[in-house]
């Protein structure tokens, strides 16, 4: 999962109007329009995943299956994110395309657990037949992906169990792959989060409930999960959260992240994301340090990342979708 454009902020006025497209508004043409240059390998990154977003936010079975038809794509950084965009559609009819993605082990790891979340995100029992076979997958974000996915589906669709169901949408124009925590804590929230005996379901809760106090408080100490060496996909979510929140408090750990060159590629990708979302002149500064590592997905990534903060200092709403 990353934290792009229109994914990254909560909406404000001006974003909604431009960013929330609704499918009546965008006609087939449109969209086929649109189809084109995401699949245009030639185009810049930052201009696909222009298409990318708009798509995503229309929602319908044409755009899925646009979107289908880029999951072989040389790019693992849109890849994954097209797989992201099918999940935070809700749209049912990506299932089979996702599962598809997933039981492929030729895909790279980050593309897989991708898809993974992404049935989690669409909710849908039918997913469950996709994702149980890989429960105890020996790649451990893989593993972990699926767990947090298969609960996450079981928990939506428990309607039996007269618990109250807490709502998986974030105010940040996501889906969550867990709902927030009920403690309002933030020292206890913190301790919770860093706790690696507890539940990878619970410490997401807690992830969560940190991002939405959105505190100086809560965010430094959300910054402090990027340390935990338990769990690479653990880590890639709280680099993700930290771009949704733009908080600046977070560059350390961010940059920490970013420059250590034998940390899982999809963590530091999304630290490069995340610094492009905070959009400042040391974020900008680190990023064109590193838009020629050699590892290509975090090449791309601050990149994209760059591209990304111009957008946030121009106040341009494109990104999300406005066309």
């Amino acid at each position: 999962m990353t934290n792009y454009f229109s994914r990254s902020r909560p909406s404000n006025a001006s974003e909604m109007a431009a960013g929330n497209v609704h499918a009546a508004a965008v006609s087939e043409e449109r969209v086929s329009e649109v189809g084109k240059t995401l699949m245009d390998t030639e185009l810049p990154l930052a201009s696909r995943y222009r298409a990318l977003f708009l798509l995503r936010n229309v929602a319908t079975d044409r755009c899925v299956e646009i979107l289908a038809s880029c999951l072989n794509d040389p790019s693992a950084l849109l890849k994954h994110d097209i797989a992201y965009c099918m999940g935070q559609t809700r749209n049912s009819t990506a299932i089979p395309h996702l599962a598809q993605v997933l039981k492929d082990t030729k895909q790279e790891a980050m593309v897989r657990h991708e898809a993974g979340e992404a049935l989690g995100a669409i909710g849908d029992e039918e997913a469950l037949q996709h994702l149980e076979p890989y429960l105890n997958d020996p790649e451990q974000v893989i593993r972990e992906t699926v767990q947090l996915a298969v609960q996450r589906i079981k928990y939506v669709n428990n309607k039996a169990s007269g618990d109250a169901i807490l709502t998986t949408d974030s105010p940040y124009d996501s889906v969550d792959p867990t709902p927030i925590s009920d403690e309002t804590d933030v020292t206890k929230l913190a301790q919770f989060l860093v706790d690696t005996d507890k539940s990878m379901w619970d410490r997401y809760r807690a992830m969560f409930a940190l991002r939405n106090i959105n505190t100086d408080e809560s965010i430094f100490a959300l910054a402090q999960g990027l340390y935990c060496e338990d769990s690479a996909l653990f880590r890639h979510e709280i680099a993700y959260v930290l771009g949704q929140v733009q908080n600046a408090v977070s560059f350390d750990a961010l940059r920490d992240r970013l420059v250590k060159v034998d940390e899982n590629c999809m963590v530091r990708h999304e630290c490069a994301e995340a610094l492009g979302a905070i959009a400042s002149p040391e974020c900008a500064k680190l990023l064109h340090e590193y838009a020629k590592d050699s590892e290509a997905v975090v090449a791309d990534s601050c990149q994209v990342a760059l591209d990304m903060a111009a957008y946030e200092q121009s106040g341009d709403f494109q990104y999300a979708g406005a066309h």
